[in-house]
């Protein structure tokens, strides 16, 4: 089953069943939050809260795209209420940039810290049930508000020093009225970050992360294939500049999802009911390891078949923001 969330002409919100070239709407369903908290509520499936509701109108999926009128496939009234947050270093291709990125010159015989939490998660990413593995790199994003629609442009900030996309998959979670997190499923993802300024330091790792990101357009409901290879690309004037396989799945990982995700929600402080989480599994393709810059203009194109459309963002100026100011001065 897969899930979008999208406007009517009118604005209003609906949630949409996707069936090959049409959008179903779920009746009664306004959002996929509300959806999965009446499921949990009812101690059943999203999938069969779904079934249990029927469909009702349906709607060109691929004028829906065009129009832009796709939004996210699960956010929150208020952004505020809503963690995006990730984990680096998970892939089984992802460490060998991330140990050339943060090499010091002369110490390149030295191993770095990157790809020593990298041999951790080869030895004890993936325990077995019942056992704790070692803890991923994590990092924060934001909160809802930083996230950018399917189709809509990411804001480069003034001081940014790069605008890489990140193809990865994202996990899609509702925290339940008893404090326990539900996944509702998968979604393609771009977690766009300032590559160039991760390089200077893996400190600055923390600053890196700190810009949109986009996933979707579609929710995935339940679980994967151990192996999935999809297609990340940049167009440029309408013409491909750069274009790579990823590779992700737990066949393609040193650390299970299991296991990310208790690192994650293992903290108390992200167990609040009724908060949603998107939480970005990590990458081993980027287009900036092969010497690409993307600009202002250039579109990023995500695709992966089990997928079914593609997360398509592109790439905006944004204006700078105001300065602090200071009780004195008010």
């Amino acid at each position: 089953m897969r899930l979008v969330q999208f406007e009517l002409n009118n604005g209003e919100r609906r949630v949409g069943l996707v069936d090959g070239d049409r959008v179903h709407e779920v009746q009664g369903a306004g959002s996929v939050r509300e959806l999965a908290l009446a499921a949990i509520k009812a101690g059943h499936s999203l999938a069969r809260q779904v079934d249990g509701l029927g469909l009702g109108q349906h709607h060109d999926y691929r004028q829906v795209l065009d129009e832009g009128r796709i939004l996210p496939p699960l956010d929150h009234p208020d952004p505020a209420h809503m963690l995006v947050t990730g984990t680096g270093l998970t892939h089984l291709g992802s460490a060998a940039t991330r140990d050339k990125m943060h090499q010091q010159s002369g110490k390149e015989a030295e191993l770095t810290d990157s790809m020593r939490i990298f041999q951790w998660g080869l030895a004890g990413g993936k325990p077995a049930v019942g056992e704790e593995g070692v803890q991923p790199e994590w990092f924060y994003k934001g909160d809802g508000s930083i996230v950018v629609r399917p189709g809509g442009d990411f804001a480069v900030p003034p001081f940014a020093e790069d605008a890489g996309e990140e193809p990865e998959l994202g996990g899609l979670y509702v925290i339940g009225h008893d404090r326990r997190p539900y996944r509702l499923g998968f979604a393609l993802g771009n977690e766009f970050s300032d590559h160039v300024m991760e390089r200077k330091n893996y400190l600055y790792l923390a600053h890196s992360k700190l810009r949109n990101c986009a996933y979707g357009p579609e929710l995935r409901v339940g679980e994967l294939p151990e192996h999935l290879a999809g297609t990340s690309r940049i167009r440029r004037n309408g013409e491909v500049l750069w274009e790579k396989e990823f590779l992700s799945g737990e066949a393609n990982m040193c650390h299970s999802f299991d296991n990310l995700e208790f690192h994650h929600f293992k903290y108390a402080q992200f167990l609040h009911p009724g908060d949603v989480h998107i939480h970005f599994f990590g990458t081993a393709t980027l287009s900036f390891a092969d010497g690409i810059k993307a600009q202002p203009g250039d579109h990023f194109e995500i695709s992966l078949k089990e997928f079914g459309e593609p997360l398509v963002n592109g790439i905006a100026q944004a204006e700078p923001v105001f300065a602090v100011g200071s009780v004195g001065k008010l």
